[in-house]
């Protein structure tokens, strides 16, 4: 499934929940993104966002980007010319939108109830050269989904540039957030015997600036080889139910200035560290599976 929709409304084909205009707000339809979540493990809003707003968010991630690559441990490799960056919410000038857009607050609340927390903020970036990923989770998939067939976290992306063919697109297998990590490595590397599966299952995406997605990170995925001379910037967002243990593997920090000027509303779905001032991000969550592409 491609973002392809109605410019007008911002609906998405395929999974995507259905858009509805009541007293001037934006509803959802909570069956649809429901499905979606627990059917393929992915839906997406087009045109989400203005473009001038994806634009100012690109300007941010790469000043960012570049203030990282100088740091020690300030870019972590995900593959060859490939890095994620964790940043703080306050370091980007659009985080206030992004977290109370009505799509992504009544996604929150569908899949993970209306007590969910925000627990990670940071940005992939594929670089020209980078190679295909192999396929994998981006955490080992917990108790409650493999027992209790629930999901308790979701990941929202959003691209920074308009994704063409040859920029390295993202690439999931719809439906695999169920299967059991059977043979996987760390609990998130599938063998090479299930490759041939995921890649008759494989859907490439091509947002353009502007759309957001909303996924299981336990959905089987990969990034693909960027063959163009343009790096693929993309946001993520990740975000718990109650009970969740992905807040263990980052530091959201939010400086005391910043957390005065936060709505209630926001605040009370963020797990974070408040601090005087800002510190260098320790990331604690490095794959090292993905650190050398796929072999």
């Amino acid at each position: 499934m491609n973002y392809s929709g109605n410019e007008q409304t911002g609906q998405v084909t395929g999974a995507a929940p259905e858009q509805r205009i009541t007293s001037g707000q934006p509803t959802y339809d909570i069956a649809q993104i429901m499905g979606g979540i627990y059917g393929e493990g992915i839906i997406g809003l087009k045109g989400a966002f203005s473009r001038d707003w994806a634009h100012q968010l690109h300007q941010d991630i790469l000043a960012l980007y570049a203030e990282a690559l100088q740091r020690p441990g300030g870019a972590v490799g995900r593959g060859p010319k490939r890095h994620y960056v964790e940043i703080h919410p306050e370091n980007i000038r659009v985080f206030l939108e992004l977290v109370t857009h009505p799509w992504v607050t009544t996604v929150c609340e569908a899949v993970l109830g209306p007590d969910y927390k925000i627990v990670e903020i940071g940005f992939d970036v594929p670089n020209p050269g980078a190679m295909n990923q192999p396929w994998h989770r981006d955490f080992p998939a917990p108790e409650e989904t493999l027992r209790g067939r629930r999901i308790n976290s979701l990941a929202f992306n959003l691209t920074t540039v308009d994704v063409q063919e040859d920029m390295g697109p993202f690439e999931i297998a719809p439906g695999t957030q169920w299967d059991y990590p059977e043979g996987f490595e760390h609990g998130m590397f599938p063998p090479k015997s299930a490759y041939a599966r995921y890649e008759e299952r494989a859907q490439r995406k091509m947002p353009q600036m502007g759309d957001i997605s909303a996924r299981s990170a336990l959905t089987i995925h990969r990034g693909t080889a960027n063959h163009s001379d343009k790096a693929r910037p993309a946001l993520v967002l990740g975000v718990d139910a109650p009970g969740g243990i992905n807040a263990e593997r980052h530091d959201l920090q939010i400086s005391r200035a910043f957390y005065e000027k936060l709505p209630q509303n926001v605040r009370q779905h963020l797990t974070y560290r408040l601090v005087d001032s800002l510190e260098p991000i320790v990331q604690a969550h490095t794959i090292e599976g993905l650190i050398m592409g796929e072999a």
